[in-house]
């Protein structure tokens, strides 16, 4: 266990010393400084707004999932778990440790149901990603022709079909013999059980195509919100295209934020801005900066989950503190 920590530390410190090099190759620190300095806070404030919206159409739909396999929670304690898991997702790699910050703290609260609590939060992640892939392919169809973004088009191309091959493999039920013979291999690795019931908790979903048309249908909308979050964080250091290539530069960068190359996606995220705003002529310093930006949006929305930790601790000290 530690050498393969050691591992996935050096490789994350590899991953981040490459995308750091590349971006300190292509633009120039003084101007990028210049870019930043003068940026607008109008359009920043725009892309904040947009990011914070989004918390509640996405906690109503994590509310309408979990209630359907029978957990009950309101509204405003999911809101809240929401914003805790955007400050986690800050130290932890990627979107996918908020995720583990919502299962633990539910599961937490309803002991008995944490396959159902796990399944629901995977289950969003994954109507995340076929809506990503969805505005993939929108893009995809928008780019060819239009727009020179060379091999990223076919990489969305690639994420689309690789990712409808993942939901059958998932959702299949002619595999479950070769899911089966997984089982000693998973007991071993005393993982059997919770994969047992989160794989269950997913399935019961085959049943529920109602509650999972409407849900893809929020998230579709939210994540073609969200991709204007983007382009507000562009047209606030001056980058000066319409929202139609974010279309097809959004999904992709959603996608590269899911996976953990580092911690939040740090210099991966700006790299990527760099690289693909680069192709469509925007200057390395622009893109860099467009990607900072939205960087900084995503750090500004974590700060009330950080405040809701910091002042939860202060409370739970006093109280007990009291009761001594």
């Amino acid at each position: 266990m530690i050498r393969s920590r050691a591992v996935r530390t050096a490789a994350t410190l590899a991953v981040t010393g490459l995308a750091t090099a590349y971006i300190l190759w292509r633009i120039d620190l003084g101007q990028t400084g210049h870019v930043l300095a003068h940026a607008s806070v109008g359009w920043w404030l725009a892309s904040c707004a947009i990011w914070v919206a989004s918390v509640w159409p996405l906690s109503w739909r994590w509310l309408r999932l979990l209630a359907s396999s029978g957990v009950r929670e309101p509204l405003g304690w999911l809101v809240r778990t929401t914003f805790v898991s955007y400050a986690a997702a800050q130290v932890l790699p990627t979107s996918l440790g908020g995720d583990a910050s919502r299962i633990y703290e539910t599961a937490r609260r309803h002991p008995g149901s944490r396959g159902p609590v796990a399944g629901t939060v995977l289950l969003e992640r994954a109507l995340g990603g076929a809506a990503t892939l969805l505005l993939a392919a929108t893009g995809f169809a928008l780019a060819v022709g239009r727009y020179s973004v060379g091999g990223y088009v076919w990489v969305e191309l690639a994420f689309v079909v690789g990712s409808v091959a993942g939901a059958f493999v998932l959702f299949s039920t002619r595999l479950h013999p070769v899911l089966h013979g997984l089982r000693p291999v998973l007991h071993r690795l005393h993982a059997e059980a919770i994969l047992r019931d989160v794989y269950l908790a997913l399935h019961a979903y085959r049943k529920r195509l109602r509650v999972l048309g409407w849900a893809f249908a929020l998230t579709v909308a939210v994540q073609a919100a969200r991709v204007l979050a983007i382009w507000c964080a562009g047209k606030a250091v001056g980058v000066d295209l319409s929202p139609r290539p974010y279309y097809v530069m959004g999904p992709l960068l959603f996608l590269v934020m899911l996976v953990p190359f580092t911690i939040n996606g740090l210099a991966v995220r700006e790299s990527f801005f760099v690289s693909f705003l680069g192709a469509l002529g925007v200057s390395a310093d622009r893109a860099f900066s467009a990607g900072f930006l939205f960087f900084v949006v995503t750090v500004a929305v974590a700060l009330p989950g950080a405040a809701i930790v910091a002042w939860e601790g202060v409370r739970t000290r006093a109280v007990a503190g009291a009761a001594r």
